[in-house]
């Protein structure tokens, strides 16, 4: 709830929590709580998830391919008014489901045009799939702002930037698109891709962001009539949660643990991602020495070259918090050779590392609350 407040009092805008990197009800409720009202929906799953957690919510259909069912179901169904596009081709599916019984076109709709810029400055990158280019984008501009009741400018400068200057850089291209458009805009989605603190990923606060942000949407030719719109995902649910593993072997410097690429932990697999991690056995107190992890499948690639800094004695039979497991974590756990099954537990500490309180955790101290479900 601290990161919800965070962003619903401090970011000059309106804030979008991308429900993709987590989306637990639970986790919706407390961000509902804690001032987020609006919803980034990937797909019409993630509409009727949110719709039947939050009824009072406002959800914005982002991803810009869509199917023509998923945006009518989304828009008769659900109330969803906002859709994000980057062709012609989708804004042409929009205004068709979106249509009344009569085949009269939608005058409610709130449309995005999806611009694409680099993701230099992130350690993922978005830029490959999505985005009309900035030489393309005037036509599909105009051709939006005469069917849309709102028009918008969004982009995603991918995941975990880590200088605010990656959106300082994405805005000079918005101006670009919109003086060559010549077109009044009414909102401007910067996107998310707002970092948390992870081992060897420690960004500027989260204030220095904000304020670039800012600034740059003052210098727009459209800021005295347009909204500014954020979708964080990774900011506003990295620190929700902890997984606790078990080591069933160790070999050398290698641990076999009990979680795996094809759960909580496929970025650390597939995008050598650093978590921070702790022994929970309060009797470790050797030096530390990197480990890599391999997961509980049957499979090579169920492995995490880390390294993960643990004790240097630690041994099958001992327990590992790994930290900041809260964005996609739990979004990417599969069921593959049986394993994905865990116990639920609620815990009244801090979490390993955070842009909301500006400390960190001491590994070595031991202060968890928990409560199993």
């Amino acid at each position: 709830m601290r990161a919800a407040r965070f962003f619903a009092e401090k970011f000059p805008g309106k804030s979008l929590y991308a429900v993709k990197a987590n989306p637990s009800p639970e986790l919706l409720r407390l961000l509902w709580s804690g001032g987020i009202t609006h919803y980034d929906v990937a797909s019409i799953a993630e509409v009727r998830l949110v719709r039947a957690t939050l009824p009072g919510a406002v959800l914005c259909f982002m991803h810009p391919v869509k199917t023509t069912a998923a945006i009518a179901e989304a828009y008769h169904v659900h109330g969803v008014r906002t859709f994000s596009l980057d062709s012609h081709e989708e804004l042409a599916k929009i205004v068709s489901a979106t249509a009344d019984a009569r085949g009269e076109p939608a005058t409610d709709l709130s449309l995005c045009v999806r611009l694409r810029v680099s993701s230099e400055y992130s350690e993922l990158s978005l830029a490959a799939k999505f985005g009309i280019d900035l030489a393309d984008a005037a036509p599909l501009l105009q051709a939006t702002r005469q069917v849309a009741d709102c028009l918008g400018v969004c982009f995603h400068v991918g995941s975990q930037a880590m200088t605010p200057f990656a959106y300082v850089q994405a805005m000079e291209r918005v101006r670009a698109a919109i003086v060559d458009a010549s077109v009044t805009v009414d909102i401007i989605d910067v996107g998310g891709g707002f970092p948390s603190i992870y081992p060897g990923m420690e960004p500027p606060p989260l204030e220095d962001y904000f304020a670039s942000i800012h600034r740059a949407f003052e210098s727009l030719p459209v800021s005295y009539s347009s909204e500014l719109w954020c979708e964080p995902g990774r900011a506003l649910s990295a620190e929700y949660n902890s997984l606790v593993v078990r080591v069933d072997k160790r070999r050398g410097d290698e641990l076999y643990i009990n979680e795996g690429a094809y759960g909580a932990l496929y970025d650390a697999a597939h995008i050598d991602w650093r978590f921070p991690v702790r022994c929970l056995n309060a009797s470790r107190d050797s030096a530390a020495e990197g480990f890599s992890f391999y997961g509980p499948t049957c499979d090579d690639a169920d492995f995490m070259a880390g390294p993960f800094e643990l004790p240097a004695d630690i041994e099958a039979g001992d327990y590992i918090e790994i930290g900041m497991l809260g964005a996609y974590g739990a979004a990417m756990r599969t069921r593959f050779n049986g394993f994905g099954e865990g116990l639920e537990a609620s815990a009244g500490d801090e979490p390993m590392a955070s842009q909301y309180c500006g400390t960190r955790r001491d590994p070595r101290v031991s202060d968890n609350v928990v409560r199993l479900r």
